[in-house]
């Protein structure tokens, strides 16, 4: 184990995390509500502790390997998670440290589950940071840092590949330092896109920054109690429903995009089958909700924007779907398990692996009808390899059983019924924000005892980081030298 060249990587990621601080101190500033010392001092205490470890510690060999990879993208995100509450802490905003640790976790793997019962009149720059970290682990924390030292070590691909959102590791470009830039660059002009689009449309500077940034971080913390539905205006919730699709895509078809190589993008499975179930789903969703709302139009704005929402893992909300017929409330429980593509912000199970799993079940029933006949699952025009069809396999299987095991732990409290804690299970897993029951869009976290937030936190860490990286803190052979 190179506990050297870890130690130096950990250190750079705490200098992001502090520098990552600065807008929302000077947001603090600005207003002058009393929070800007909590951010002076957590930033200090980033530094005390970055600036050692990232400069002094010279490792033998600047290459990983792929458990020392796994293993200091975990301990990175927790890290990060610790830090990111303090701000919390210090100001007084979510003293309770098992509470600013969850809401902390919940912003960076982008879940956007809140413990926070009063939202409104809350510190500007504490409410900004609480909603920056969905853009900071949007993309990815190793990524980020990648994007801004490329140089942090020798070989990168393990880095990125353990908290890459999918089966497979994408590359743009040949380097990997090269590619996280292009990723960002790709994510910061979709970001101010939004935001510009947003105030066009309304929505004073901070409003807007504050839902530019959780919207490409598909994360939905928003500074009102009503999250978006507090604005009620149909071109605001038309303009983040469609944002939420974007952020939901692969990064790799805007790369493409920009590039032209428009007949990749459109042989792009996953692209297809990602749009035609958001598609298919909204029309469901708004035939099911047309006689409450009278209309087809109202019907089908709070229907796309819902859909967007669960679909991408964003968990805004301009209706509280708690409250539509059940046959509804089935199907967005059931659209929590989807997530967005590989390569994207979003979480979930992921289009990709929906889509291999459904080929594999299929060749399956061809199988037992055609028993001698070769048969290969093909996605995006490519075999699929047995060896990634058994990984997809292992990590739905996994993906499963967390949801039932974590609903049936927080079960043990005695406090919510089936429904509650199966859906905060499920949405913690798969990054979505809220779920069915007490923890529904009006709803919060806030009921659960320290132990429960503790246990939904690390499915929140295990969902974002596609459950192994995770896992494997707990594998003797991780720690062996």
């Amino acid at each position: 184990m190179n506990i050297k060249l870890l130690l130096r990587i950990l250190g750079a990621i705490l200098l992001v995390e502090a520098a990552a601080m600065v807008p929302a101190l000077l947001i603090s500033l600005g207003y002058g509500e009393g929070d800007a010392m909590a951010f002076v001092w957590t930033i200090l205490l980033l530094v005390l502790i970055g600036t050692p470890l990232r400069l002094f510690i010279k490792p033998e060999q600047t290459n990983l390997r792929a458990r020392e990879g796994f293993l200091v993208v975990s301990l990175a995100w927790v890290f990060m998670s610790i830090f990111g509450a303090l701000p919390f802490i210090i100001s007084g905003v979510i003293p309770n440290f098992a509470d600013a640790l969850f809401e902390a976790i919940s912003g960076f793997t982008t879940t956007g589950a809140s413990i926070m019962t009063q939202i409104e009149g809350q510190p500007h720059g504490i409410m900004f940071w609480r909603s920056f970290t969905h853009w900071i682990g949007g993309m990815g924390v190793l990524v980020l840092t990648l994007a801004l030292l490329p140089q942090m070590s020798g070989r990168t691909s393990h880095l990125v590949r353990a908290e890459s959102p999918g089966p497979t590791l994408s590359k743009i470009v040949p380097r990997m330092g090269d590619t996280a830039k292009i990723l960002y660059l790709i994510y910061g002009a979709l970001t101010i896109l939004e935001f510009l689009l947003l105030m066009l449309a309304g929505m004073n500077a901070y409003d807007a920054a504050i839902h530019a940034v959780g919207t490409a971080g598909t994360g939905g913390f928003s500074n009102y109690a009503a999250s978006v539905g507090h604005f009620d205006s149909a071109l605001i919730d038309a303009i983040i429903t469609v944002f939420m699709v974007l952020f939901g895509v692969n990064f790799v078809i805007y790369y493409k995009l920009l590039t032209r190589d428009f007949a990749d993008i459109k042989a792009n499975e996953e692209l297809k089958w990602f749009l035609s179930l958001y598609g298919v789903i909204t029309l469901i969703v708004t035939l099911i909700t047309l006689p409450d709302y009278g209309n087809v139009f109202t019907s089908l704005r709070y229907a796309s924007f819902q859909t967007a929402s669960i679909i991408s893992t964003t968990g805004y909300a301009t209706a509280d779907f708690n409250l539509w017929p059940v046959a509804a409330r089935m199907l967005i429980f059931l659209t929590m398990f989807l997530g967005g593509c590989a390569g994207s912000t979003a979480g979930g199970m992921k289009i990709c692996r929906i889509g291999m799993l459904s080929k594999q079940a299929l060749r399956e029933v061809r199988h037992t009808v055609q028993p001698r006949k070769a048969m290969v699952v093909r996605f995006e025009g490519k075999a699929v390899d047995e060896s990634v069809l058994r990984q997809v396999f292992t990590y739905a299987f996994i993906y499963i059983l967390m949801m039932i095991a974590g609903g049936f732990l927080l079960s043990l409290e005695g406090k919510y019924d089936v429904q509650t804690n199966l859906t905060a299970a499920l949405t913690c897993v798969s990054n979505v924000g809220p779920g069915l029951g007490e923890v529904g869009p009006a709803g919060s976290f806030a009921g659960y005892s320290a132990l429960s937030k503790l246990l939904l936190s690390f499915m929140m860490l295990a969902g974002r980081l596609e459950i192994f990286p995770m896992l494997a803190l707990f594998h003797p052979a991780m720690w062996r030298k």
